[in-house]
């Protein structure tokens, strides 16, 4: 006899092609019934032979389209009805759930698929060469959708009404445009325009194309936001961009056509190449090789370059060579993505606007991924990672805040975090208001009303502020506990662990600026092991920007050229006596008090450039190391002046810098060794978790990596969200869920 099942599918399911999918395997497998979307996902009901049934439900959980992630299947008898066939229906048709009780999760915007690039440079295609080509397995998701459940009307598509050719596809079964809601073609879709233009060209592409090949900088909307693009090889270009954009010396990412492209710039091997072709498109930061035919501005003094291959089809037809591809705005503000804002913000940086019609409804910049140990090691999770979120245990709806620099925030419902796209530094008031707006669009998107608040305990934090102003009850997740709980998370380990927190600077609970800590931490809280000896920060943030600062602050003698700045004395002074110099345990400031004194950087232009430089000055064949003392028992302290003394020994005995540097990164591998087995001797733990932005230092990390494995440690590090401060907000939700569950 018959059966009739009611079906419902959680997860990443809605604008992936997943009710065309059902439909071909119900219609496969001689089963009639239907399937919809609706706030909650997707909703099904199947009947036929029971057997038929059975291999369906696998199918879904085995075999769903390539862009989709099943999370949850769940099923309930009906009564059988003797239907004839399987349908697509509405979503408002009956059998979803009410509106408002938004579970249904949102796909990540996808880099255009083979099929569609096939037709896009098939001149007998009828899109073909046309810039919004996409279907079901590729295209826009997240940046353009406004509202759930997952339909045309609810994504900035709503203003295209679809022409007859594009309605039949989209009704299509056997179509791979069946239910594709963002298909159009170049009668019924967006269009491209070039800006400004005496006339329209022909083809506004090719004609920026041409731009570019002048030495033009040129501002290109894309997926996610604004680009502001140059020819890669031309010096004047990439200069004139830099000085506009008012960007010293941070690197530019570089877009290129194709892997053989991307080959000819750098070293690539098989996991950066996976994440070069990938779906997702992030960019890839990779060895640069020497004699890289490239503009001197696009990364000065950087050993790594960060490569990226189109994702749009857009992008396909613009780059048929290397491409800075820059986010579109002034350094420090959030990217551009609005037309009447772009034309207005990014005038003077642009010669010209390669626009479109096509709405952008949420900013995503690119993502920035490393590899490490053939692993994705995320720098900046955005565009083709936003909003999948990550699972944590379940507890009540959490909005976390995040931190200052490199801010996300992160929502949690029924055990799912959504991590948001990358916000950027609250410093100023359009950071603030894109910070504010993302908030209550996902609010709004995932239909979460937080019951609770976690944020940084930094009182002048703009995400603390924003937290203390929303009359909800509060949790204040100290900085580096949330580190470590984040790269718990990420790994779905609850820990205990030996934590091991490396980064810039973070509040501690002791009133000093934290940021060389070895912890004992869960995601309940954490105890202080042990932390490098707090040393003055002469002149506040003033030291963060110039690292010779931290040189004076570690008592390195008057002798040594970085002694011979302008200020030095009186800047030692402070430290001395400790006026306006607050005490920090940082092991970024280490760092650069090191490369100030090997005269690799005293002035940053950005943040982490003097550590970025040290790291790439280390001669990796070195094997040698300098120790430092470890202090305590109970609480330990590390004294990192007996490192930089070693430096300043070496540096009078003339070794070069190479080596100086690497023995300086080997000390500091050494000393996360050394701190971990003395806590492992006390408490018993096994397991270490690596955070905190230090930690993206790939010449540290593998030795770290490597001597803690070698001494018995299972290792923990990230490789779903950033060691850095944009994974922040993860643990600060995954510690507000486990203290109030």
């Amino acid at each position: 006899m018959d059966v009739r099942v009611g079906v419902r599918v959680e997860g990443i399911v809605q604008g992936v092609g997943f009710r065309p999918f059902v439909h071909g395997l119900a219609t496969g497998l001689g089963l009639s019934g239907l399937v919809g979307n609706d706030a909650g996902g997707v909703f099904i009901e199947v009947e036929g032979a029971p057997g038929a049934v059975g291999r369906f439900l696998d199918g879904l959980r085995t075999g769903p389209p390539r862009l989709a992630v099943v999370d949850r299947v769940t099923t309930r008898d009906l009564e059988t009805r003797g239907r004839g066939g399987f349908a697509i229906v509405d979503s408002a048709a009956t059998g979803g759930e009410a509106p408002g009780e938004g579970r249904a999760l949102v796909s990540w915007d996808s880099a255009t698929c083979d099929d569609c690039l096939r037709e896009l440079h098939d001149p007998a295609d009828r899109r073909y060469r046309y810039p919004f080509i996409n279907c079901t397995g590729c295209g826009p998701r997240f940046t353009i959708v406004t509202d759930v459940p997952y339909d045309r009307p609810r994504t900035t598509m709503a203003g295209f009404a679809m022409c007859g050719p594009c309605a039949a596809e989209y009704a299509d079964p056997a179509d791979r445009r069946f239910h594709a809601q963002p298909v159009c073609c170049p009668a019924c879709g967006p269009s491209p325009a070039l800006l400004p233009a005496a006339a329209p060209p022909d083809d506004p592409v090719a004609a920026a194309r041409a731009l570019l090949a002048d030495g033009a900088v040129l501002a290109v909307k894309g997926l996610g936001g604004y680009h502001l693009a140059a020819r890669a090889a031309d010096e004047g270009a990439v200069a004139a961009l830099r000085a506009r954009k008012h960007r010293a010396a941070k690197p530019f990412a570089v877009m290129v056509p194709d892997m053989a492209a991307a080959r000819a710039l750098c070293v690539i091997d098989a996991a950066e190449e996976g994440l070069l072709t990938g779906p997702r498109r992030p960019i890839v930061l990779a060895r640069r090789r020497p004699a890289a035919p490239l503009a001197a501005a696009v990364a000065p003094g950087n050993a790594a370059l960060g490569l990226m291959l189109p994702y749009t089809p857009l992008h396909h037809l613009l780059v048929t060579e290397p491409l800075v591809m820059t986010s579109g705005n002034v350094s420090d503000e959030p990217i551009v993505h609005r037309d009447d804002d772009a034309l207005k913000r990014l005038d003077g940086i642009a010669d010209a606007f390669l626009v479109h019609d096509r709405p952008i409804h949420t900013p995503a910049d690119d993502s920035v991924v490393r590899v490490f140990r053939g692993r994705p090691l995320p720098v900046r999770r955005s565009r083709g990672y936003a909003p999948e979120p990550v699972p944590i245990p379940a507890g009540p709806p959490v909005l976390a805040c995040g931190a200052e620099l490199k801010n996300t925030f992160c929502l949690t419902r029924d055990g799912q975090a959504f991590l948001s796209h990358h916000i950027g530094d609250l410093e100023n008031y359009e950071t603030l208001r894109a910070y504010e707006d993302g908030i209550a669009h996902f609010r709004r998107l995932f239909d979460v009303t937080p019951e609770l608040l976690a944020h940084d305990p930094h009182p002048e934090y703009l995400s603390t502020k924003y937290a203390l102003e929303q009359h909800l009850p509060v949790i204040a997740v100290q900085h580096h506990h949330a580190h470590i709980a984040s790269c718990l998370a990420d790994n779905g380990v609850p820990g205990p662990v030996i934590g091991v927190a490396f980064d810039g600077t973070g509040f501690g609970t002791d009133g000093t600026l934290w940021g060389g800590e070895f912890l004992v931490a869960d995601l309940h809280g954490f105890e202080r092991a042990g932390h490098l000896e707090p040393v003055p920060m002469p002149g506040g943030a003033a030291a963060v920007r110039e690292p010779w600062r931290m040189a004076a602050a570690y008592g390195v003698p008057d002798d040594l050229p970085v002694a011979r700045r302008p200020g030095w004395d009186t800047v030692a002074a402070m430290a001395r006596r400790r006026v306006n110099a607050p005490l920090t345990s940082s092991m970024g400031r280490l760092f650069d008090a090191v490369a100030a004194v090997l005269g690799v950087r005293d002035r940053v232009h950005y943040e982490g450039q003097a550590a970025i430089e040290l790291e790439q000055r280390a001669d990796p064949s070195e094997p040698a190391a300098y120790r430092a003392s470890i202090n305590g028992t109970d609480r330990f302290t590390v004294t990192g002046a007996d490192l930089v003394e070693a430096v300043v020994a070496d540096v009078r005995a003339n070794v070069p810098v190479p080596l100086i540097a690497a023995r300086f990164h080997n000390a500091a591998a050494a000393l996360v060794v050394d701190a971990a087995t003395r806590i492992r001797d006390t408490t018993g733990l096994g397991t270490v978790a690596l955070s905190g932005g230090v930690f993206q230092n790939m010449f540290l990390l593998e030795r770290a990596v490597s001597g803690l494995t070698d001494a018995g440690f299972d290792v923990l590090t990230h490789h779903r969200v950033p060691p850095n401060d944009g994974g922040i907000s993860l643990g600060q939700a995954a510690v507000a869920t486990a203290q109030f569950t």
